[in-house]
């Protein structure tokens, strides 16, 4: 179980990385139906207004959900059928549930995307659910090597605030980001029945204004992981806490980095891709931090039901 929650995560972190390269070389419509590729194709075929390269991308990033749901649904039946002492571990069950299920609304999203025209809020969902699958993934993977005790914090009391905050204001950073991509110039294009390329829909927001608040919450991440750092560092805290709140501040680091970097320089697809991909690893890092500050022990064991005494009167054997 412990390996198929590992493939779980590494899979659906692959097809975000993979579906933002679809959005970022404008090859969402690449394959301009669903489910199947094109009005009279299932596989990749010629369509107006699209280039080859582009309905190839497309479509092979519409294959991977092959092996994604393959490895979810080995995953799920792996936790229902896991019963230490003989009893179904209930909370595996709907962890492990939430992966197949969230490919099947996966691709009922990404159909709508593309019957919308890559419509900006559609694209968002579609990222975000992504993003939620690849949560349950990571908790799934820790959750297995745990009991289902009630959950015992390793460190702080306030340290462990901080970094339940630290998983919303990144959650906000995911979601922003979405808006900063919806609202620029990589939202997408595609060329019309005459060869002429044109934008898909976009937010219709500042884009200097929302890309400046993406900046801020970025920084107040940092102040966060700055935070936990020095606390973890110099207060008792598992070894494995630490290591994950280093792991978070040098991720921001290079997020920072990248970022700044992109903006200066128009917005290169290539560096966004970086940029976007990067953040996947980010969102991993900044979940097992989270949850390498508590610990959650077995469930006492039932005691067995004493022998009942026998009744007044009875026979006792010899």
């Amino acid at each position: 179980m412990r390996g198929l929650a590992l493939a779980s995560v590494i899979a659906n972190a692959v097809i975000i990385s993979t579906g933002e390269a679809v959005r970022l070389s404008s090859s969402g419509l690449g394959c301009p139906d669903w489910p199947r590729c094109t009005g009279s194709s299932v596989v990749a075929a010629h369509s107006t207004g699209q280039t080859t390269l582009n309905t190839w991308i497309e479509f092979g990033n519409r294959l991977l959900n092959f092996p994604l749901v393959l490895i979810a649904g080995l995953a799920f039946i792996a936790c229902l059928n896991y019963k230490p002492g003989g009893r179904r571990r209930r909370d595996l069950v709907w962890l492990s549930a939430a992966l197949p299920l969230g490919v099947i609304a996966q691709a009922v999203v990404g159909g709508i995307v593309v019957l919308t025209k890559l419509n900006p809020a559609m694209v968002a969902g579609h990222y975000l659910l992504s993003s939620a699958i690849l949560a349950a993934a990571v908790v799934l993977q820790v959750r297995v090597g745990e009991g289902e005790g009630p959950a015992r914090s390793l460190v702080r009391i306030d340290l462990r605030i901080e970094a339940a905050l630290l998983v919303a204001v990144t959650a906000l950073m995911l979601t922003l980001g979405t808006v900063v991509t919806g609202t620029g110039p990589l939202a997408g294009t595609i060329l019309d029945a005459s060869g002429h390329r044109k934008t898909v829909p976009r937010f219709h927001f500042p884009l200097e204004n929302v890309t400046q608040l993406h900046a801020d919450i970025g920084w107040f991440m940092g102040a966060l992981a700055v935070a936990l750092v020095i606390g973890l560092r110099f207060t008792p805290a598992p070894r494995q806490a630490v290591r994950f709140s280093w792991l978070v501040l040098a991720g921001l680091c290079v997020q920072a980095a990248v970022g700044y970097t992109q903006y200066f320089n128009h917005l290169p697809a290539g560096l966004v891709w970086v940029h976007v991909t990067s953040s996947v690893v980010l969102w991993i890092f900044v979940l097992r931090l989270y949850l390498s500050t508590r610990e959650r022990a077995p469930l006492p064991a039932e005691p067995a039901a004493a022998p009942s005494a026998p009744a007044e009167g009875s026979a006792v054997p010899a």
